[in-house]
């Protein structure tokens, strides 16, 4: 297939893009930058403006949307803004464009999501047909799946792939806890007891795969882990692999100085009990069923 990635140099990216030339299909990136290959297109989600040409001399079979601004940092207007913009409004010009592609869109548009779209949800278990949470995060969500209607009108198979908290030791969060993890001052955030929604970096690409392939599968997908743990379990799972110590529990009030309060409550503190049910029921098989198992893969451990 040839196969058009948005943010294909990011750590997700990167991971998909591998997959999928591993396994002979030919890939193009869509970025800021310049061309560098010949399946490459060029767009600025800020101006607006995408080589529509190109994307229609590509060819391409279908798309995957990852590209968005990062959720690190502390969430003052600007940052929310850019946060917001980056994916609704890249999303909405990306969709639109392939709609009016007409004969030649691509079979499938499978966008990124993220777990945030149910917000803080306690003990409940969440699968893809629950509804929207609140918060910042979930309303961006919320209108982030909105943004690819134009897509899904066209007739294009539109898949929106929430994933959880991607554990990969080059980047993300895992790489963050690792120094304090290695110096044995780990521990729970919080009351331990929320839900975490995890997946390795080498099952999300595994199942962007599966996505493209699975004609049937449409609408959002849980892109996590089979069995759900707490944040206590994880600080616990984290500290075996690595043979430290694991019972530090985090300084949330100093986080949520340096962070901010809302990045804090809203990624590290919300209960998210996500199952994935429509990932199982299409015949997906996980390579990790534990988040220990997945932590050992991404460690090498």
């Amino acid at each position: 297939m040839r196969i058009l990635v948005s943010g294909a140099r990011g750590m997700i990216g990167s991971a998909v893009v591998a997959a999928l030339e591993a396994r002979g299909d030919q890939v193009g990136a869509l970025s800021r930058s310049a061309a560098r290959g010949s399946l490459d297109v060029t767009w600025d989600p800020a101006s607006g403006s995408i080589d529509r040409a190109a994307l229609a001399a590509g060819g391409f079979d279908a798309v995957v949307h990852l590209a968005g601004e990062p959720l690190l940092g502390r969430w003052n207007d600007d940052k929310r803004a850019a946060i917001r913009e980056s994916r609704v409004g890249g999303t909405g010009l990306l969709a639109t464009a392939l709609a009016e592609l007409g004969e030649g869109a691509p079979r499938v548009f499978a966008v990124a999501r993220a777990t945030g779209w149910y917000g803080d949800r306690g003990e409940e278990l969440l699968v893809e047909d629950a509804r929207c949470g609140a918060g910042f995060l979930a309303s961006v969500v919320e209108s982030w799946e909105a943004a690819a209607d134009p897509a899904r009108e066209a007739g294009i198979r539109t898949v929106h792939v929430r994933m959880g908290v991607v554990q990969a030791r080059g980047g993300g969060a895992l790489k963050a806890q690792l120094t304090p993890f290695r110096l044995g001052a780990g521990g729970r955030v919080g009351s331990g007891r929320q839900w975490l929604p995890w997946i390795g970096l080498e099952e999300v690409a595994r199942v962007w795969l599966h996505v493209l392939d699975s004609d049937g599968m449409v609408g959002a997908v849980n892109a996590v882990g089979p069995t759900p743990c707490r944040n206590s379990e994880y600080a616990k799972s984290l500290g075996r692999v690595l043979h430290r110590p694991s019972v530090l529990p985090a300084p949330v009030p100093l986080m949520k100085l340096a962070l901010g309060r809302e990045l804090i409550d809203e990624m590290l503190l919300t209960s998210q009990k996500v199952a994935p049910a429509r990932l199982e029921g299409s015949g997906y098989e996980f390579l990790d069923r534990t988040i220990e198992a997945c932590l050992r893969r991404e460690l090498g451990a």
